[in-house]
């Protein structure tokens, strides 16, 4: 059985489920983003249980169909934007997404949009924007090399959907990163 929860951004959000997981005594197979893998289904109290207690963490169980494949495109695209796979990054993410939920990429656009109210290119946009600012703080990468590992063309691209998104250049948030600071990945978006 596989259950999926919103809010599930990172490698802290796995292993916090997982310590979630064990305290309740809930055994399961593997733990993603976006999804926890059950040998067996829960009970309805064990679902409300679990519920209740990865809601006080910010997490959502899922039990709506839509809610969860968007949930699953979300942590797709996470994965895809923080990659460091080439491959991956020259995939069109399009063919990612309808390859990993199995399902045509035109009902994913649309359902996408339908319940966050913007589309997944914006979201993607979005979400390399957070990630660009993330390698800006640390100060490793340069500019170009920033633009070439989130699949930018160039990057002017990146500096101007950078711009437009933030209304600063790289360079000026660079200079002021803790001053204008990033948004958790499970708030880009909104």
């Amino acid at each position: 059985m596989v259950l999926f929860i919103k809010n599930m951004v990172c490698d802290r959000c796995i292993m916090v489920i997982k310590q979630r997981l064990a305290e309740l005594s809930f055994r399961y197979e593997k733990v993603e983003l976006g999804e926890i893998h059950l040998p067996e289904s829960l009970s309805d109290n064990q679902f409300n249980i679990l519920q209740q207690d990865l809601h006080l963490f910010g997490f959502e169980l899922l039990n709506n169909r839509k809610s969860s494949i968007v949930s699953q495109i979300k942590s797709v695209i996470i994965r895809y934007i923080h990659s460091d796979d080439e491959t991956i990054m020259n995939k069109k993410l399009s063919v990612i997404l309808a390859e990993k939920l199995n399902t045509d990429y035109n009902y994913l656009s649309s359902l996408f949009s339908s319940i966050e109210g913007i589309t997944i290119e914006k979201y993607v946009i979005l979400q390399r924007i957070e990630r660009a600012k993330e390698l800006l703080a640390y100060n490793e990468l340069s500019l170009n090399e920033i633009s070439y590992k989130l699949g930018y063309s160039s990057v002017q691209h990146l500096s101007l959907q950078f711009k437009k998104i933030t209304g600063l250049t790289p360079s000026q948030y660079k200079q002021s990163a803790k001053e204008h600071g990033r948004r958790p990945l499970d708030q880009v978006g909104y």
